[in-house]
């Protein structure tokens, strides 16, 4: 079994950015909206590669206004593009701060699961030598496994 991670994240850290994420979202709390699903699938989305080029528009927008349709409200237009210039930096931030997470998460957890798989088979041999307590520690933990029947090829564990 390798240890790909060993990290140990002191109480008031974790409460620190508890802390820290409540407060940013409080501030953005009232300019911030949720989408349906079927909303985010209807609207046109700005990529990458079309930020340069709204960049460009509002650049022309203010300067030639005279081929702005008139459904089209540059004030508005300009409310749209600040917020998401200024929205940007912060969501590529906190996508990088998630993907992060996401993967320490996900190793820790494999980690922590795969050792309790291990205790979990050593406790089942230990129950079927009728080692005193293993046979309590076996039923209990045992539970995990009784709602998903038996299927062709187990896991180890699953046994």
């Amino acid at each position: 079994m390798e240890n790909s991670i060993s990290i140990t994240i002191p109480p008031q850290d974790l409460q620190a950015v508890k802390d820290m994420l409540a407060t940013i979202q409080g501030i953005l709390e009232p300019y911030l909206i949720a989408l349906t699903p079927e909303d985010r699938r209807r609207l046109l989305k700005m990529g990458d590669g079309s930020e340069p080029f709204v960049a460009k528009v509002m650049d022309y927008a203010v300067t030639d206004p005279q081929f702005l349709p008139p459904f089209v409200p540059l004030a508005e237009m300009n409310k749209d593009w600040e917020a998401v210039s200024g929205l940007l930096p912060i969501f590529r931030t906190v996508q990088q701060l998630q993907s992060n997470l996401s993967d320490t998460v996900m190793l820790t957890g494999s980690e922590a699961f795969e050792a309790s798989l291990s205790y979990y088979n050593s406790v089942k041999m230990a129950a079927r030598m009728n080692v005193p307590n293993a046979k309590t520690i076996y039923e209990d933990l045992s539970k995990r496994w009784e709602a998903q029947g038996r299927r062709k090829t187990q896991p180890e564990a699953e046994l």
